[in-house]
């Protein structure tokens, strides 16, 4: 691809993801890689700072990390600092390699140069010692070069909109979160309501702050209500306001918080515990741009908010049954985000779960422990039925618990280790069957074994299939069923690019 193409693509690129989203994806396709990192400058934070990474196929955002020159720099901070390209080929035995979320053997970095002085760094990695080459080198230098004046562009444009609260997301997890991002994508700029259904723990408050600071709201206020938290009695005085005297105890007029999300966002936690007699204020708050606070004779007041909710119940049913405003339901389902559980995409477990202790390490001040193959086997066994929040939780714990540089399976909290109990109809829980549980320990072995061999023989399925001892028929069945697909070289099926 010549580089008035690139420059065509990135031309293309709407805003400074997308165009950092592009410019990684052009880096993977032409190196064969799987993961990589692009890092810029911040003088604000003196170091690197991660713009987007991306680990087996899932694209990691935690704008939070930065790389420092104190203690070990590592490659990424060498390259920027002496402006020239690196290729590591056996990461332990290298100097300069830092570990960062997994454990990879070989790298290839070069600087973004722009008037000859680097303002970032582009890496590609792989689990496979001696991957990459010389070549591959002198791709990246292509492509860091063709990129720079972009990259510079958008170094600047962060700079100049600087804003907190940006949230840490993975993207990419499986097909139905692939479809939740691309309704997110169309659906944030909008203002539209939008409603959000989840199970517990999978992430319903991570989305609504996504969707507030990718709209065109995010530099306005961010305003959080827990309808379940709150008694009935008080919850309409916080939501609307109220004057002084408008009940005993009022000796002061209080400000809503509906007044207070003006110009940006109001997020509904559990909306589906507003109190039925408060959902008529907050249709004609949604629909109107009206409130009027509790004990008021004044005109209402106008507000100009976007609200997001979220519920873990069925809505649609409530209002059948009478106990949610149908009017209401169907006014804040405008646009519907439907989260699917952690047990959708337990395949990238060992992605989350090193996210989440690599979190927890920096939150604690601990030394960053990998996680020990009898944990991860515990950890792929578990249901999970409190979703990605129960295993950030449990990552945590394990993080405290560690004793030295690994995380063994006795570190994991107690029910990791608890055997079926009996259920209240003392009856014994279903265990399973021992071809179901043998799919739940080897399937994410088996894919990891199958990514790292199809990217060692460049997506030659028939060298592929000679290596593992099978024939090229068995190689494609195993393929499409642990999710993988063959184009110029292989990926996961739910990649983002």
């Amino acid at each position: 691809m010549a580089d008035v193409d690139i420059e065509q693509l990135l031309h293309a690129a709407e805003d400074g993801e997308a165009l950092e989203r592009q410019i990684m994806s052009l880096a993977l396709e032409r190196t064969d890689a799987f993961n990589g990192a692009l890092f810029l400058w911040d003088e604000k934070a003196d170091g690197l700072i991660i713009t987007h990474h991306i680990v087996e196929g899932l694209t990691v955002t935690k704008p939070d990390r930065v790389l420092r020159r104190d203690g070990q720099p590592g490659i990424a901070l060498w390259v920027l600092d002496h402006n020239e390209p690196y290729l590591c080929t056996d990461a332990p035995s290298d100097p300069n390699y830092t570990r960062y979320l997994l454990d990879v053997r070989s790298i290839a970095a070069v600087p973004i140069r722009y008037q000859q002085r680097a303002i970032g760094v582009i890496t590609v990695s792989s689990r496979r010692s001696k991957i990459f080459s010389e070549s591959d080198i002198e791709t990246l230098q292509e492509l860091a070069a063709a990129t720079a004046k972009f990259l510079r562009r958008a170094q600047l444009d962060r700079k100049s909109r600087e804003r907190s609260g940006r949230p840490f997301v993975i993207k990419g997890l499986s097909p139905e979160w692939l479809e939740v991002e691309r309704r997110i994508e169309h659906a944030a700029p909008t203002g539209a309501p939008i409603l959000i259904r989840g199970e517990s723990g999978t992430g319903k408050d991570l989305v609504a702050n996504s969707i507030h600071f990718n709209s065109k709201r995010a530099d306005g206020p961010y305003i959080t209500i827990n309808c379940a938290a709150i008694p009935d009695t008080m919850l309409e005085s916080i939501m609307f306001g109220h004057v002084q005297g408008a009940f005993t105890g009022a000796s002061f007029t209080k400000i809503g918080e509906f007044q207070k999300a003006n110009g940006g966002t109001l997020f509904l936690d559990e909306v589906g515990e507003l109190p039925i007699m408060l959902q008529a204020k907050v249709l004609r708050a949604v629909e109107q741009g009206e409130v009027q606070p509790l004990g008021s004779n004044s005109a209402p007041e106008r507000v100009d908010v976007r609200l997001i909710c979220a519920t873990n119940r069925d809505l649609k049913a409530m209002a059948r049954e009478g106990t949610f405003r149908d009017d209401l339901y169907y006014r804040l389902s405008v646009m519907t985000l439907q989260l699917p559980p952690l047990r959708s995409y337990k395949d990238n477990l060992e992605v989350l779960a090193h996210v989440f202790v690599q979190q927890a390490s920096e939150r604690y001040d601990r030394k960053v422990p990998r996680i020990s193959a009898q944990a991860m086997s515990r950890i792929h066994a578990y249901d999970f039925p409190g979703n990605v929040r129960e295993l950030k939780n449990a990552m945590e714990h394990a993080v405290i618990m560690a004793t030295g540089d690994e995380i063994l399976a006795d570190a994991l909290p107690a029910s990791f280790h608890d055997e079926p109990t009996e259920t209240t109809d003392d009856k014994p829980t279903q265990r399973g069957t021992l071809r179901e549980l043998r799919e739940v320990w080897l399937a994410p072995l088996e894919r990891r074994y199958l990514t790292d061999l199809l990217e060692e023989c460049k997506g030659n399925v028939r060298q592929a299939a000679a290596r593992a001892g099978v024939n090229p028929v068995t190689m494609y069945r195993l393929l499409r069923k642990r999710g993988l697909s063959i184009n110029r070289e292989v990926r996961p099926t739910h990649k983002t690019d």
